[in-house]
């Protein structure tokens, strides 16, 4: 009940303030749960910029940063519904509207981090962003969000290291099996109260990129940082429908040109802001561990076996390796 009055309240404050100051000009909502500080704010900044520029004003963008309309699952719904226009979730959470996307969750699916780049660049990269159009919304591009690596009170440099620990994860059933498979115990919990449960021991870890440990200050909680880098999953930048049915063909073109060249400026602030972390992560005091990923790989094999048993998972994911 709380969340429906929620959405409710937040759909019509926004109605309220959404009048056009000119009935020839779209004035689009842009929200999402992330502070302005952050790379993907900053990329997508680039992109309401490009936009507004490629159309002579006619189309403005209004961004509301710092989930002051809500977090992921709020504002993906609150798109559904229309009260905005676009938002960005991560593609872990997305495996509950498109099961395809459970992909992307599946742990070291990339050969590298560049093989990633270059997979969301690809024709199987575009064809995920098609593949949400059923639930309301569709795929403008694509946001790094770095690799994912565990972290906690103790170095994980073997999957043996995990056992009998609980680890936070998304609320993907994909991150749940790999944790699980790895031998930990997954706890799925809210972002916003991974803090208190670390420094509490709620949880004896998690496993996210490095901006969580400095810019979300983990790492005074939690002293180890293990770069198995056991999965990379990019943040998607949403549209809803209706929106995008409003755009007229240049339009469209517009907002998918300038979503890739906002994208090419957020993977370089991402890489210089990673460097600047690790510096800022060694002065907390974090040690930072190496471990080999063989056995990390070897215990998740099974989630493979079982995925490739359907036609349509197989295609994908040999068309993801399969991109040089």
């Amino acid at each position: 009940m709380k969340k429906i009055i929620f959405l409710i309240v937040t759909l019509f404050t926004i109605v309220g303030c959404n009048k056009k100051e000119n009935s020839g000009d779209l004035n689009l909502k842009l929200a999402h749960g992330l502070s302005e500080s952050h790379p993907v704010h900053k990329g997508m900044l680039k992109f309401i910029e490009l936009v507004e520029t490629k159309t002579n004003g006619e189309v403005k963008i209004q961004i509301f940063p710092n989930g002051q309309l809500g977090q992921e699952r709020e504002l993906i719904e609150l798109m559904q519904a229309g009260a905005i226009d676009m938002t960005k979730a991560s593609a872990s959470p997305i495996e509950g509207f498109v099961k395809e996307y459970a992909i992307f969750s599946m742990p070291y699916l990339f050969n590298s981090y560049d093989h990633f780049l270059k997979v969301l660049k690809s024709p199987v990269g575009d064809e995920f962003l098609e593949m949400t159009g059923k639930s309301g919304f569709v795929g403008l591009g694509y946001f790094t969000a770095g690799t994912r690596n565990f972290y906690g009170s103790k170095p994980i440099e073997t999957p043996d290291d995990l056992k009998g620990l609980k680890i936070r994860v998304q609320p993907s059933n994909t991150a749940i099996k790999m944790v699980e498979y790895l031998g930990g115990t997954a706890t799925p919990l809210s972002y916003g109260e991974l803090y208190t449960a670390l420094q509490q021991r709620v949880v004896d870890g998690a496993e996210n990129n490095i901006s969580a440990i400095t810019t979300d200050r983990h790492g005074e909680v939690s002293k180890f940082y293990s770069y198995d880098e056991h999965t990379i999953v990019p943040d998607v930048f949403f549209i809803s429908n209706s929106t995008w049915r409003k755009l007229n063909g240049e339009q469209k073109k517009i907002f998918k040109d300038s979503a890739e060249e906002a994208f090419e400026y957020q993977v370089a602030l991402w890489a210089e802001m990673e460097k600047i972390q690790i510096e800022q992560a060694k002065d907390m005091n974090v040690k930072f561990v190496y471990p080999d990923k063989k056995p990390f790989q070897e215990k998740v094999q099974p989630m493979y076996d079982e995925l490739m048993k359907n036609e349509t998972m197989a295609r994908l994911i040999n068309s993801i390796r399969d991109t040089k």
